[in-house]
């Protein structure tokens, strides 16, 4: 008998069906949390938590879980993604968060 495993990926806040839904972790009050969401709905939280980011103090960064930890901080920079992007055609923005789409493009070329 033959079995075929479906893996479905949604983002967390909206329901909808992605393959680019990554999962994201962080942590609120000693509790940690995970959410899969695409890279516009991360955007929207990271914009959420910007300000208590801004005002609070970094206490260690842990390893990364899940479908981002290909994304883990030994990889290449933000500006090094970017400069890679704009040397293969693919648009990018020149402040922010670097999507997903890029961070997977330039794992599957290297």
């Amino acid at each position: 008998m033959a079995q075929k495993i479906v893996t479905v990926y949604t983002d967390d806040l909206t329901g909808a069906e992605s393959r680019e839904a990554q999962t994201h972790a962080f942590s609120l009050d000693g509790v940690n949390y995970e959410i899969d969401l695409v890279s516009e709905n991360y955007d929207k939280l990271f914009e959420a938590l910007a300000p208590f980011i801004a005002g609070g103090r970094k206490v260690g960064r842990t390893k990364r879980t899940g479908r981002s930890q290909g994304q883990a901080s030994e990889g290449p920079s933000a500006e090094e993604l970017r400069a890679w992007a704009r040397e293969n055609d693919l648009q990018v923005n020149e402040r922010g968060r670097v999507p997903a789409s890029i961070h997977e493009a330039y794992a599957k070329a290297h």
